[in-house]
């Protein structure tokens, strides 16, 4: 088991392509769509009632790159660096690039069955494939403190995850603002499975903290 990421281990590099290249297809796709090509968000839309109604099979993974604001974006784009890029150096560039797609698509199956009736819903962002990176991460590297604006203290992960997925179910129960609880749930969920399926030994680590 791998030691806790340092400063180093966050800096763009060759060890990292699956998270470059995701940043920045991410970063040029939201920032096209907001700022001169608006069709590409509205093209890339996930639309759970239309999924198979109209076929539009490519919008489960055309969402995940396109995003609702600046705000938005950017805090999706921070939390992604500071997790994908260690993570990618400790567990390979395929395996990530799999635990990746595996959020997005989980995350939209999330959404898809609770809203598949629902004909004005629709929802974009990478936030459901984000999150299984983040609790992927946090198995990995459970010892690991985090800083979450606006609390002035690192949290352990392990406290976070917990907090994390209860609020996120929560919120859904509850329809609790405009975000899509269910894809950060879901994605958290799936980041948990994919590390039991590929490396169950990684849970070994989080005896240590009980």
């Amino acid at each position: 088991m791998g030691t806790a990421p340092t400063y180093g281990e966050y800096m763009l590099s060759i060890d990292q392509p699956g998270a470059i290249s995701i940043l920045l297809v991410t970063l040029g796709t939201s920032l096209l769509g907001l700022y001169r090509l608006p069709w590409i968000i509205e093209r890339s839309l996930f639309r759970p009632y239309w999924y198979l109604r109209r076929k539009q099979y490519d919008t489960i993974y055309l969402s995940g790159f396109v995003h609702a604001d600046m705000s938005h974006l950017l805090f999706n784009m921070f939390t992604f660096y500071f997790f994908a890029f260690p993570l990618e150096r400790f567990i390979g560039t395929v395996r990530f690039l799999v635990l990746y797609a595996a959020g997005l698509i989980v995350s939209h199956a999330c959404t898809y069955f609770k809203q598949r009736d629902n004909v004005n819903y629709a929802s974009l962002g990478a936030s459901g494939a984000i999150s299984a990176v983040l609790f992927a991460y946090i198995v990995y590297f459970p010892a690991a403190k985090l800083l979450i604006f606006p609390i002035p203290v690192p949290i352990p992960a392990a406290l976070f995850a917990v907090g994390y997925v209860g609020y996120s179910y929560w919120a859904s129960n509850h329809e609790r603002g405009r975000i899509n609880h269910d894809a950060h749930l879901c994605g958290a969920l799936s980041g948990i499975g994919f590390v039991a399926v590929t490396n169950p030994a990684a849970f070994g680590a989080l005896r240590h903290l009980f």
